[in-house]
């Protein structure tokens, strides 16, 4: 069986509404969410601070609908970046779980691709309009079938970015909604289960010396880890924000 997730949950100071997210998450059959802090350093007093303890949001974490065992949250950091400047990891970064790099100019894009060690590189497609406005709805499609055939679906992962529960839905919903865009039946689905999943894998490579040292829990549940085989470790994902 799959096991799911959303990259990409967006950080509010509203620990009830951000609960309630992470809730809706569980219910739907997500397995995992990542908290999304996101930074602009070109703007002023913009910094890069350590994120919020995810033990502090509850007591014990939500069951996962048709699983036994809780949803686990991750914490994300996303740097705008529109300077190679602006993205320069130091201990701060290494207080979360992922790091994705949002390049505003082509040029720090292929930079990202090719030097900086980040786990996710962000493309401008957010969702929200389109689900609001026939037009952009129109032009958010052909804009992701484009990129589609560009990456050949290969990497790609699909996230919510959502800020609230209605604006979620659930993993099937979007693995038959990514065939809009070009994506096969095999790498929709990779695109909110088995990639994200490797992204999170890649993640931890930066904290385990790339990967040679890894620790385990004991008492993580058998089933899961058979659920994780044979997922690739290597490579950087691109990822579309969707709330829908």
């Amino acid at each position: 069986m799959a096991v799911f997730m959303d990259l990409n949950i967006t950080y509010t100071t509203d620990k009830k509404r951000l609960r309630s997210v992470i809730e809706t998450a569980a219910h739907l059959g997500y397995s995992t969410v990542a908290i999304n802090y996101v930074v602009d350093l070109q703007q002023k007093k913009q910094e890069i601070g350590k994120p919020k303890c995810v033990l502090e949001l509850f007591d014990t974490f939500p069951i996962v609908q048709g699983k036994s065992r809780p949803i686990k949250v991750l914490n994300r950091l996303t740097v705008v970046a529109s300077d190679p400047s602006h993205f320069r990891p130091n201990a701060e970064y290494k207080a979360y779980d992922l790091v994705a790099v949002y390049p505003k100019t082509e040029k720090l894009f292929h930079a990202a691709c090719m030097t900086f060690d980040v786990d996710i590189i962000c493309v401008a497609i957010s969702y929200t309009p389109a689900i609001r406005d026939s037009t952009m709805r129109r032009y958010t499609i052909a804009n992701a079938i484009s990129l589609m055939e560009t990456c050949k679906g290969k990497n790609v992962i699909v996230t919510s970015g959502a800020e609230k529960p209605l604006e979620l839905r659930g993993p099937y919903d979007i693995a038959n909604l990514v065939l809009l865009f070009g994506l096969s039946e095999g790498d929709g689905k990779a695109a909110i289960s088995t990639n994200c999943r490797a992204v999170h894998l890649h993640g931890e490579t930066r904290k385990t010396a790339l990967g040679i040292v890894h620790t385990m829990k004991k008492d993580q549940p058998l089933t899961e880890r058979q659920e994780e085989e044979h997922v690739p470790v290597g490579g950087l994902f691109l990822i579309l924000r969707m709330c829908l």
